[in-house]
């Protein structure tokens, strides 16, 4: 007779259970969303939280890192919630998301005229197909728990033909300690044109989790910028995925800036569903003290004639530790692709660490693909070359950082979001500069 594995579960796996059987029946949506939330907890309860055992999160092992789980923010929202603007002076439309609950009375839907926005709600109680089409072939724990206890978040509908030229903004707030599961739908349709921000922010003494699920379907000849922000609070827990489509003839073009929270992985899948497509993705990660950041990205070439570029860069300081895992994957039938990919880490202390895993699956022959990694501390004798000159230090390190950092952030392409972005990392340097002072 043979036993059956016991299968162990730590403290916040247990604490996820009790969660979800005690709100199970309050959660939104129809019968069939009901059925894929069971289907999903039971599908996470298969998994448990990635560890260093699960390859795509070898770096980041949640099961040693999450300790406690904090109350589900379903039904818990704040009345308001105010932080400092971390893009002044960019001009946006805004969805306000607070506590995972899109709030129509706090945003500003103005100069977006032509796109539709609803509540996730609304999708979820008409078991609206959208939902979960993006992430149907992801078998990942994180996103399994997201399906499970998705309370809300915002839909976005860009009919064909529509050119928005006013950025519009996700804003994912938090109030307090809470862990909120959001999701967000996101449809451009063909020939559109827009430009997207996601931002994430909350207090930052208080140790919530944010896990943010987008999926994105971009069609033919649409013509996308997206931006993701991320500056959680500092004791924060940040598990953010997207997954996007991309149509025929399609332009998308991604930017990840990630400072914030204490524990951070913002994963981003991307699926060519036509030809002649392509896509730039671009990443900035900059931490210190003893956070923790993780960006993944997974690139699906599935049809011929595909372009794409990908260019990451990471600047730790302190005891930081930074991580870059990166996978391009060409079908058998995607012939003519073109895909590049380069990961450069900047370690501005001798106790801060960066891991890097670059992937390249080829299964056509007539492509070009390659993909690069470095690491390193700040130039020596280019520094020298700035104090000798007579620049402090501290103004000569942010020099060469900044510059470090630009190419990503350019890479956007877009000069007003660009420019706001590199604000972000010039405070960021200047707040390090002051506690090395």
């Amino acid at each position: 007779m043979n036993a059956e594995p016991r299968i162990l579960r730590t403290q916040a796996e247990d604490t996820l259970a009790l969660e979800f059987a005690a709100a199970r029946t309050d959660l939104p949506g129809s019968p069939a969303v009901a059925a894929a939330r069971e289907a999903a907890f039971a599908n996470f309860q298969k998994l448990g939280l990635p560890h260093r055992r699960t390859e795509p999160w070898r770096y980041t092992d949640l099961r040693a890192l999450l300790r406690t789980i904090p109350p589900l923010a379903q039904g818990r929202a704040a009345d308001a919630v105010s932080f400092e603007d971390p893009l002044p002076g960019l001009d946006r439309a805004r969805l306000v998301v607070l506590d995972g609950i899109f709030r129509p009375e706090l945003s500003d839907l103005s100069g977006i005229d032509g796109v539709t926005v609803r509540p996730l709600v609304d999708l979820l109680r008409a078991g609206d197909a959208s939902v979960g089409r993006e992430i149907a072939t992801l078998n990942d724990a994180v996103v399994s728990l997201n399906t499970a206890l998705m309370t809300g978040g915002v839909a976005i509908d860009v009919p064909a033909g529509v050119r928005i030229e006013r950025a519009i903004e996700i804003a994912h707030l938090t109030s307090s300690t809470v862990a909120s599961h959001v999701r967000n739908i996101v449809t451009i349709g063909a020939d559109a044109s827009v430009r997207i921000l996601e931002t994430h922010l909350g207090p930052a003494d208080s140790a919530y989790q944010a896990n943010i699920v987008t999926e994105a379907s971009v069609g033919d000849r649409a013509k996308v910028v997206w931006a993701k922000l991320q500056t959680e609070g500092e004791a924060a827990v940040h598990l953010g995925t997207m997954a996007v489509s991309i149509g025929t003839e399609t332009q998308f073009d991604h930017l990840t800036l990630m400072t914030g929270a204490a524990i951070s992985r913002s994963q981003s899948f991307v699926t060519y569903t036509g030809e002649n497509a392509r896509a730039g993705l671009f990443g900035a990660t900059m931490v210190r003290g003893k956070q923790h950041a993780d960006i993944a990205l997974g690139v699906d070439h599935a049809v011929p004639n595909g372009s794409s570029r990908e260019l990451f860069k990471a600047v730790m300081d302190d005891r930081a530790e930074g991580v870059f895992q990166g996978r391009i994957v060409v079908r058998p039938d995607a012939q003519k692709t073109d895909g590049r990919m380069m990961t450069q880490g900047l370690l501005l202390s001798e106790d801060a660490s960066f891991f890097v895993k670059p992937e390249l699956e080829i299964f056509a022959d007539d492509v070009q693909c390659a993909h690069g990694a470095t690491s390193g501390e700040i130039d020596e004798d280019i520094l020298f070359y700035l104090l000798s000159r007579g620049i402090p230090r501290p103004e000569a390190e942010t020099l060469l950082v900044t510059a470090f950092l630009a190419e990503a952030i350019e890479g956007l392409g877009d000069e007003a979001i660009g420019y706001a972005f590199e604000v972000v990392s010039r405070n960021w340097l200047a707040a390090r500069g002051q506690e090395a002072a």
